[in-house]
């Protein structure tokens, strides 16, 4: 008898392009697709007309159904179907809870692939042009989560702010203001702030400032989640930074 398998495929950062081959052939072949909020529907498209779809949410402020029904749907699917697909938007292992899952599948007797996918805390700077490193500026990054599983911001924000690193944070949309007045506590109030919602996708939105103001513009702007927050100096390479750079100098 053929083994009950599980795959967590990563589903990349929003554009249905930027999905790995592997990912493609097992969206194919699957029985089951298990979906977050933060993958691409166009995605889908791969599917089998036969394939069982069940969308399971999972994205701040969208909670189809909570990580222990996700784990005990995963089993109880695994009774019915061979093949089944948790598709993760990202990468399965960046803030996906990846590993509560693999053990409640692999506690049923399942067998577990990990198809990594291309996480949007890289992919979408990337997009925008902005590098996470860059000879001169910096010398490394973090990536962290704006919140604890209590809601609290995570104590990495703190050491992050005292660092020279680029800092992406994700899921912080909601607790932009205090975030931003640590890094400001930390003498970083002159530091450019880029905020992205929907990165990589058509309805793209950006926003530009310092951590000083960068809340009233996101305000202004309607920026909301999904967003990716990067906090660096890394920021003033963004194209419409140096435009602007280029044109105070002339103006000088």
């Amino acid at each position: 008898m053929s083994t009950k398998r599980l795959f967590l495929v990563g589903a990349g950062p929003g554009d249905p392009e930027l999905l790995t081959l592997k990912a493609v052939r097992i969206l194919q072949e699957a029985d089951v697709i298990l979906y977050d909020a933060l993958a691409n529907p166009q995605l889908l498209n791969h599917a089998r007309p036969n394939c069982h779809l069940e969308f399971v949410g999972k994205r701040f402020g969208c909670h189809a159904l909570s990580q222990h029904e996700i784990n005990d749907r995963i089993v109880e699917l695994s009774k019915q179907y061979f093949n089944i697909v948790r598709l993760k938007g990202g990468d399965p292992f960046v803030f996906g809870r990846a590993q509560e899952e693999i053990e409640a599948a692999e506690s049923a007797g399942m067998q577990v692939d990990i198809i990594p996918g291309i996480s949007s805390a890289l992919a979408v700077p990337a997009s925008q042009r902005i590098p996470l490193t860059c000879r001169g500026i910096n010398e490394s990054f973090w990536v962290t989560t704006g919140t604890t599983a209590n809601g609290e911001i995570s104590s990495d924000i703190f050491w992050a702010a005292q660092s020279s690193a680029t800092v992406i944070i994700l899921m912080a949309m909601s607790k932009l203001e205090a975030i931003m007045d640590i890094f400001q506590q930390c003498g970083k109030s002159k530091t450019p702030v880029a905020i992205i919602q929907n990165g990589t996708r058509p309805d793209e939105k950006m926003v530009i400032g310092t951590t000083r103001d960068i809340q009233f513009k996101a305000e202004y702007a309607g920026i909301s989640n999904p967003a990716i927050i990067i906090v660096g100096e890394v920021v003033k390479l963004h194209r419409t930074q140096l435009n602007s750079l280029i044109q105070a100098t002339v103006n000088q």
